[in-house]
């Protein structure tokens, strides 16, 4: 029987400018309500690994701590790329992936609308450029556009890929088999809820506890995951006033906050 699990590792849960920010009165970091002695509120940008049963790696968004996210969690590239969307929190680490195209001796494929892989164009020319190994100074991508509603393979893996509202533009999200990642999103469609349904594993945005324009918060998604009916539920790009210990004494069985550096299995979808 083929294999279809999926390894799954959490680079980083936080939100746009981690936890701690910048700043509090010490300028050690600005906690809001986290406790700074819980190790797991220490977060960096939201994105995660996601590697397929034959070894190969998709990693989803290049934030700015991309490199320190890989090492700490010994990943040594990635062979593709899939972007949610073009903010900087999510796309500001693309010139870190010159260990990528050394260990694959080519541009490395990076999957996104265009939109999305336009704006990183606009940013990062210098990475579109026609890439040899001669080139190893700055990086080498490969834009592959794709659109919500359509089935993608990357990798091997079969991603069903569909938009998500993020209040001032889209992002995308995707549910590959067992595993559905839905990070800076506000609204789903009862369509896309609809492919969610019965999805063995669930990662979602969930910045805060209060109402957001662009963010799920805790009330949002405990409404999606009533739909949805996932096994397990784990909440990332999560704020500075979601502390962990707290969350875990308050959320219900079967859903759980995220941490940087969490790792977990789940069923794929894969490639015949």
């Amino acid at each position: 029987m083929t294999d279809t699990t999926l390894t799954i590792t959490v680079l980083g849960c936080g939100g746009s400018s981690g936890v701690p920010l910048i700043g509090g009165a010490d300028g050690r970091g600005a906690w809001g309500e986290c406790d700074p002695n819980e190790p797991r509120n220490r977060r960096t940008r939201a994105s995660i690994v996601v590697q397929a049963p034959d070894k190969r790696r998709l990693l989803v968004d290049t934030g700015p701590d991309m490199r320190n996210q890989l090492i700490a969690n010994g990943i040594p590239y990635a062979d593709a790329i899939f972007y949610t969307h073009a903010h900087a929190d999510h796309i500001a680490g693309l010139d870190d992936v010159r260990p990528f195209n050394w260990a694959l001796e080519r541009p490395i494929e990076i999957f996104g609308t265009e939109t999305t892989l336009s704006e990183i164009h606009g940013r990062f020319d210098y990475a579109f450029r026609p890439w040899t190994p001669k080139d190893a100074f700055r990086p080498g991508v490969e834009p592959r556009f794709i659109k919500g509603g359509e089935r993608q393979e990357i990798i091997g893996l079969l991603l069903d890929v569909f938009e998500q509202d993020h209040g001032k533009l889209n992002s995308l999200g995707f549910r590959c088999g067992g595993f559905a990642y839905c990070t800076d999103v506000v609204y789903l469609t009862d369509d896309v809820l609809s492919l969610l349904e019965g999805v063995d594993t669930w990662m979602v945005d969930c910045l805060q506890l209060k109402p957001h324009s662009a963010h799920a918060w805790l009330d949002r998604v405990l409404e999606w995951r009533e739909r949805i009916q996932p096994r397990r539920t784990i909440l990332t790009h999560l704020g500075p006033f979601m502390d962990w210990s707290t969350l875990e004494k308050m959320l219900p069985e079967g859903i759980e906050a995220a941490f940087d550096g969490l790792t977990f299995t789940a069923p794929g979808l894969i490639a015949s």
